[in-house]
């Protein structure tokens, strides 16, 4: 629907989106005082000549409410949390919906409540999935209570098991809090795993419900190439990946490079990259849990020289300490990955006073019919040019 703020370009052709969001890039770059940027085109996905704009999530987050009829799933209205009835959003698989849609019912069944902001009253806060390539589907129930009533437990456990065999695991998260972050700290297996494992870049990854992974599989495959290619690693090089999530840029730069060291803040992530270095015969990797910045200069103090810098920051950019240790640590080659191109150009910016080159720029559409792009810049040491 309308309403929720989604797919702020389906009104258009798909070549007109991609001109707009290509625009867009070099807008945010031009505002930056970057006129002269090499603004590469939009990278897409095709299958069978056709770009993927549809069905393309392997994550969906619905909030629910309590509906006249029972509890209704959907999303949240732009900058609001009301919650926009939705079962059959375009971008997720069909099944997405058609599992949530019978959570709502069960919880009906067993009444299990929806969660209400307001009154800080019901269990059910939101329904969260997270699906492989393969299929394989891992089911998070974020609850605003310890536990479910054991008949309700077992109940859904038992309906949902038998009728989506895609279900690898089910899970309760425990958020008790009064706040807007979706996910608490405790988590529950009901059923089944406790994770998920996909295939991306030839290597196999472990992910947990609070790892990072990009939504969009295909794309995410041409992004990573992208980065790759633009690192230009050798054989010498150690490298570092910044807010490096599950490891899935770290890994598959390491059959390229000498040495090559993750940072990421959330533990899970990091445990489950070590997990993925493991389960992929990679020995020439080391994960830290830190903040990316105050590793960056911690690493910096120690004489780590890193040759080569990826990073691939959330929407509100590089902080001061990042940036200070990539001045400081000098690599010979930056590769920032970004999902917001404000925030990407006025980092650039910082970056290019400090002594580093833009070479380009290359828009990825990682979100058809969204409003959001992502980008992967190269920069290198101006030595080097």
């Amino acid at each position: 629907p309308e309403a929720c703020g989604g797919c702020v370009y389906r009104h258009l052709k798909y070549e007109d989106e991609l001109i707009s969001k290509h625009s867009r890039v070099e807008k945010a770059f031009r505002q930056a005082g970057l006129a002269d940027a090499v603004i590469r085109p939009v990278l897409t996905v095709k299958r069978d000549g056709e770009h993927i704009t549809k069905g393309y999530r392997n994550k969906g987050m619905y909030p629910v409410r309590q509906g006249k009829s029972g509890m209704e799933a959907g999303f949240y209205a732009a900058k609001t949390h009301k919650v926009i009835p939705c079962f059959d959003c375009a971008l997720q698989p069909d099944f997405f919906g058609e599992l949530v849609r019978e959570v709502c019912k069960l919880c009906d069944k067993y009444r299990v409540t929806a969660y209400d902001e307001e009154t800080g009253k019901g269990t059910l806060r939101h329904i969260y999935l997270r699906c492989a390539a393969d299929g394989s589907t891992l089911l998070t129930l974020v609850i605003n209570d310890v536990k479910l009533p054991k008949p309700a437990a077992e109940g859904l456990v038992h309906e949902l098991v038998g009728r989506f065999p895609s279900l690898c695991g089910i899970l309760l998260n425990v958020n008790r809090e009064n706040t807007n972050v979706v996910l608490g700290d405790k988590f529950v297996t009901l059923w089944g795993k406790d994770h998920i494992e996909d295939t991306l870049c030839g290597l196999d990854f472990r992910l947990s419900p609070r790892s990072f992974y990009q939504v969009n599989h295909h794309q995410a495959q041409r992004l990573y190439e992208a980065a790759i290619s633009q690192a230009e690693i050798t054989k010498n090089d150690t490298v570092l990946d910044l807010y490096c999530g599950v490891g899935t840029i770290t890994l598959a730069m390491a059959g390229a490079a000498g040495k090559v060291i993750g940072v990421e803040v959330i533990p899970q992530a990091v445990e489950d990259a070590r997990d993925n270095a493991k389960r992929n015969g990679i020995e020439n990797a080391e994960f830290l849990c830190a903040d990316a910045g105050l590793a960056a200069l911690e690493l910096e103090k120690q004489g780590i020289k890193a040759d080569v810098v990826v990073v691939d920051p959330p929407r509100k950019g590089l902080n001061a300490d990042t940036i200070e240790a990539l001045h400081k640590m000098s690599p010979r080659r930056i590769v920032y990955v970004s999902c917001d191109p404000a925030t990407l150009a006025r980092d650039i910016k910082y970056l290019t006073a400090g002594g580093f080159a833009l070479q380009s720029a290359t828009p990825v559409d990682l979100f058809p019919r969204t409003a959001h792009v992502e980008t992967v810049v190269q920069l290198v040491k101006e030595t080097e040019v």
